[in-house]
């Protein structure tokens, strides 16, 4: 089992536990299941439809919101690399990876800027960490500073392009992780 300074991860790929020392106090990450779904709909379209619009044009919100519907949220639940941030009852937040690649992070606005962002990347990098010795994520503007103050540094750029002749453009970061 590899380990983070800040979090330890149990996982046999169906049970997924971050024990997190941080400001984040009361909060679980755990594996999602199928009947998460709906939550973990309502925290990425209530994320993006409320910080993106500061950062987008209406392209790019109604891209981000046709990729994460409730199918694509169920393959990766099905991958088993899917997890959600619960406070009290409530699914806060969610982060996915693929192999090296963390996918996605999101948080529920209200619960912004308390650190349940850096707890999921803990979770999600100590998760990767197992296998892989970097983590490689596409970086959103709203988060690219999040990841940079992670250590993360910008390897590429990426565009995308959209409807009305708009260009989706990222950073493609990595961050070596300690094994």
């Amino acid at each position: 089992m590899k380990e983070n300074s800040h979090c330890e991860v149990r996982k046999h790929f169906s049970c997924l536990v971050c024990d997190w020392k941080g400001m984040v106090e009361n909060m679980r990450y755990v594996a999602a299941t199928p009947d998460m779904v709906n939550e973990i709909y309502n925290v990425l379209h209530t994320s993006i439809k409320t910080v993106y619009p500061k950062y987008y044009p209406k392209e790019v919100v109604d891209f981000f919101c046709r990729h994460h519907s409730k199918e694509h949220i169920l393959d990766g639940i099905a991958s088993g690399n899917m997890g959600v941030l619960i406070d009290g009852n409530v699914v806060a937040g969610t982060g996915c990876f693929d192999r090296g690649h963390i996918t996605g992070v999101y948080v529920l606005p209200a619960h912004q800027n308390r650190g349940c962002g850096s707890y999921i990347m803990d979770c999600l990098e100590c998760e990767i960490a197992k296998k892989h010795g970097i983590a490689a994520l596409e970086a959103s503007l709203p988060a690219a500073c999040l990841y940079e103050h992670r250590g993360y540094k910008t390897v590429g750029h990426g565009i995308y392009e959209l409807e009305n002749d708009v260009k989706l453009v990222y950073e493609i970061m990595e961050k070596k992780l300690k094994g």
